[in-house]
């Protein structure tokens, strides 16, 4: 056995242990050694069970005893042909929902023909161009009984209504359809900066998809207000949430202002939260934000429809957790978070795979982070009963610190002039850098460990095959598109296209436009640069 001296960090480095007891905080806030009944500033004050305001506990009474979640794993990579094998894989495996990842030329609204997408094709995610690519990419899948969930933001309209058009041409109405458009366009300004036009003609697009989906998809969230890129990009849990929350609170005003009556679209808006690693501060978040989503819903936006009070919620494992070094830890980490997003009662669940450091997830690696949920929901015991951490000392005040720190923000947020203002000045950007220099600052002090990095080092050896995208599902993605092209009505695409046009330029919602010219197989590329042309790009002005 070695000895204290073969250590050489022994003698100068205190145990992890102690440090974790001199340094015990969560998103700034310190941690007592223990907590009693006593422990909570003020009471309650309101129903705690379950499936009742303001769904603390969770916004179903009957928790997973009624219904699982959504095992809704996020996969994406080369051709469409690609893809759609991967789908039918995980659903064959026990999948229950789909989750798409788009490659970077389709996030940022080109053609893989475009100059600007050279050398992306495909790393990242799937790449679609046309309507051709959504056809082939839900060849024989069953639309209209599986739910699918797709991340895209700038270009969330179009990419909807390729969907929406590809489900037609199958037979199946869009009124059928049900799944979730990202679609979160204020975040792309504040963390994953895939912002194509400037705020406004962006949150007009947002409010065109949400009024269009209250009206014609009923069982289709239009929108997914996501924290998890927030927290990727290094916030604090506090900051996830409140930042998050902020955004959603921005979109239920402008759709107001636009005049929708908040029941008729509030219900089928939908959340997107990170898991990150401290166990209990997750929970507490998932905890703190569906009261807080409630209270809000309900005194100050006037909602009336108990369903407009639900915060529901996909939730996803936190990438930037994952590390290259001894990748084998990752699946360990990725479990403690499901556990965590489980005992928060989401509603839908994404676990990364353990090789996302190295690469997209190969087949073998997405099946064991699937395994993981299922290991989870059928083999623990967690899903007997409903909020089974409800009633922790620790966890009850926590979720009370968290909440008061939101307010602070969403304070702090209104004397900056309200979001569009606070992103504009960069405020949110600036608050995200802070917390993640502070973060770095603890890892290389090593008062934060991060096992097989910075302590418990060793062999970082990866032993399963790594995920290669075909090089030669390029050059069919390529001729597919010039074939669209060539064969179209050209007349049909270019009338689509000039309306398109028009339309940007007055105040009508654009989805039927938009749709129109999907149908007449006018590409992404071209739909996003009539846009472009009509209301430019954004650029930052807080650099």
């Amino acid at each position: 056995m070695a000895g204290e001296a073969d250590n050489p960090k022994s003698a100068s480095t205190p145990p992890p242990a102690e440090r974790k007891d001199r340094f015990a905080t969560v998103s700034g806030i310190p941690i007592d050694r223990a907590y009693t009944a006593d422990s909570r500033e003020t009471a309650p004050g309101e129903p705690d069970v379950p499936g009742r305001y303001p769904f603390l506990r969770g916004v179903h009474a009957t928790g997973y005893r009624g219904r699982l979640w959504t095992m809704r794993m996020f996969a994406g990579f080369g051709a469409a042909e690609d893809t759609n094998q991967r789908f039918k894989y995980l659903l064959e495996q026990g999948q229950s929902g789909l989750s798409v990842a788009f490659d970077m030329p389709t996030l940022y609204g080109y053609d893989t023909d475009d100059p600007p997408a050279q050398g992306e094709f495909g790393k990242c995610g799937v790449a679609v161009s046309s309507l051709a690519d959504m056809e082939i990419l839900f060849d024989g899948i069953p639309q209209d009984q599986v739910t699918t969930s797709m991340t895209i933001n700038a270009p969330a309209a179009i990419i909807w209504a390729m969907y929406i058009a590809a489900a037609e041409k199958r037979g199946i109405p869009a009124a059928s359809l049900g799944g979730t458009i990202q679609n979160d366009i204020l975040k792309e300004y504040t963390a994953q900066n895939e912002y194509i036009f400037p705020v406004e003609p962006s949150m007009r697009l947002v409010v065109d998809t949400i009024e269009y989906a209250s009206e014609n998809l009923p069982r289709w969230n239009p929108i997914s207000i996501s924290g998890y890129h927030i927290r990727e990009a290094g916030s604090t849990a506090v900051q996830e949430l409140a930042f998050t929350l902020a955004d959603g609170f921005e979109y239920v005003r402008a759709c107001q202002e636009r005049g929708l009556d908040v029941d008729d679209f509030a219900p089928r808006l939908s959340f997107f939260f990170n898991v990150h690693q401290d166990f209990f501060e997750e929970i507490a978040k998932f905890r703190a934000a569906r009261r807080i989503w409630a209270r809000e819903m309900r005194e100050r936006f006037g909602a009336k429809n108990e369903r407009s009070w639900w915060l529901r919620t996909h939730a996803q494992t936190a990438g930037a957790t994952l590390t290259a070094e001894q990748p084998e830890n990752n699946v360990v980490r990725v479990a403690i978070q499901a556990l965590a997003a489980v005992l928060s009662g989401a509603q839908s669940l994404h676990t990364n795979s353990m090789d996302e450091a190295w690469a997209l997830p190969s087949q073998a690696a997405a099946r064991l982070a699937l395994r993981t949920q299922q290991i989870i929901a059928h083999e623990t015991g967690v899903t007997d009963t409903v909020d089974p951490l409800g009633g922790s000392h620790y966890l009850e005040w926590l979720t009370d610190k968290l909440e008061t720190g939101a307010y602070d923000y969403f304070r702090r947020i209104e004397e900056a002039g309200g979001v569009r203002a606070a992103v504009d000045d960069g405020f949110f950007v600036r608050e995200i850098a802070e917390a993640a220099s502070d973060f770095q600052r603890e890892l290389e002090r090593n008062e934060r460990v991060i096992v097989g990095v910075n302590e418990f080092t060793g062999d970082d050896a990866l032993d399963i095959p790594l995920l290669r995208v075909d090089e030669e599902g390029e050059r069919r993605h390529l001729e597919r598109l010039s074939r669209v092209r060539r064969e179209r009505d050209a007349e049909a695409a270019a009338v689509a296209l000039r309306r398109l046009r028009d339309a940007a330029t007055g105040d009508a919602n654009l989805m039927p436009h938009i749709l129109e010219a999907v149908r007449a197989y006018a590409t992404l590329g071209e739909m996003m640069g009539v846009l472009r042309d009509e209301w430019g790009e954004y650029q930052p002005t807080w650099y």
